[in-house]
């Protein structure tokens, strides 16, 4: 199983719930698009995604560019974790924002690591 492309596709899917999360939390809540701002509970959700599509963007990358130079298997536990975290976030984020701090720290630091990696194993001149 090719473990590195699950936990990617897992990351799109994830996105793609809170995006489920946000529409189901506009009819709750009667937050009439475009607004993004309206009820708490709205704009908890709608960050939630945000936070995480502004995520999506580094963590994909990272995700691929440190599989080029490790084992994939560690890598995807790496993104493993990425998930996780975000889950935690969602689940903190949209309880008490204050609490959210694990989550984030859980979704940022593989991110992190993943891209330091890469750009060690880049100026080492590490093969693929």
């Amino acid at each position: 199983m090719n473990y590195l492309d699950l936990v990617a596709v897992l990351a799109i899917l994830q996105l793609v719930f809170f995006a489920v999360l946000v529409g189901r939390a506009r009819g709750l809540y009667s937050v009439k698009a475009p607004a993004t701002s309206g009820h708490e509970m709205f704009e908890r959700a709608y960050r939630v995604q945000m936070n995480t599509l502004e995520l999506m963007v580094a963590f994909l990358p990272a995700l691929y560019l440190a599989a080029k130079y490790f084992p994939q298997t560690y890598v995807a536990a790496a993104g493993a974790v990425y998930l996780v975290g975000r889950l935690v976030y969602w689940r903190s984020y949209t309880a008490a924002p204050a609490s959210r701090g694990i989550g984030f720290a859980l979704s940022m630091l593989p991110i992190l690591g993943l891209l330091i990696a890469a750009l060690v194993a880049i100026i080492r001149g590490s093969a693929p």
